[in-house]
């Protein structure tokens, strides 16, 4: 079993949750959205799956059909990262990335997904995006709708998650954004994540930080040494 340099301490790991977010080889080096140093992740990732120190974990994965609203190539005229209005609020494009049933839409093989209890496929409607493992973007009612997550953790008991994954300015950062606002005591596995933007990064921590998250790093108590 291979080791990692950071401790994840949490109040009762029975009652705890690790959410692992859309860790897929489009997100990775080579893929159409590839995350910088996104691989960096895999093997402490996979080190802290099999040493087994939550009660549960869980999974998100992007599953969009072809022709979704976040792809650039749906809009005649933009390119990738420019941002439009969808139902209202600010969509940024992308290339066309983990379209449903395609190899960069796959859980990446290199992480022992048996250990996952359940993996929760988001994005999938058409004209609907969706960030966070917990709700989707904004629909053209002007909601959030839940994708089920919330519910399957507190019936599995669950009080407190910890996120990690792919990417930290987006989906991680709303993950874990919604799971607190959902009651969940939430920490977000710096080490364990890698923004899109790096130049982003002070940002997302304040925004998580404001968000009642907690955010690891070299001066967070909450994390130590460990292997």
């Amino acid at each position: 079993m291979e080791s990692f340099d950071f401790a994840v301490a949490v109040e009762s790991p029975e009652r705890s949750a690790l959410i692992v977010v859309d860790v897929q080889p489009d997100f990775l080096p080579g893929g159409a959205l590839p995350v910088p140093n996104g691989d960096a992740i895999l093997a402490p990732l996979r080190a802290l799956l099999e040493h087994g120190l939550f009660g549960l974990a869980v999974a998100t994965q992007d599953w969009h059909p072809r022709g979704h609203v976040s792809f650039a190539s749906a809009h005649a005229g933009r390119r990738p990262f420019d941002v439009v209005d969808v139902h209202g609020h600010e969509q940024t494009l992308w290339p066309d990335h983990c379209v449903q049933g395609t190899p960069g839409a796959e859980l990446h093989r290199a992480l022992p997904w048996e250990r996952v209890s359940a993996v929760i496929r988001k994005g999938a409607q058409a004209d609907v995006d969706s960030y966070s493992g917990f709700r989707n973007n904004w629909d053209a009612a002007g909601r959030r709708p839940p994708t089920g997550l919330a519910g399957y953790l507190r019936e599995r008991g669950v009080e407190e998650v910890v996120v990690c994954g792919l990417a930290r300015d987006f989906c991680v950062k709303w993950t874990a954004e919604d799971a607190a606002a959902a009651g969940f005591r939430t920490t977000v596995l710096w080490e364990l994540s890698r923004p899109v933007v790096p130049a982003s990064d002070a940002q997302v921590r304040a925004d998580l930080e404001r968000a009642g998250v907690f955010v690891t790093g070299e001066s967070s108590e909450r994390v130590a040494a460990s292997g």
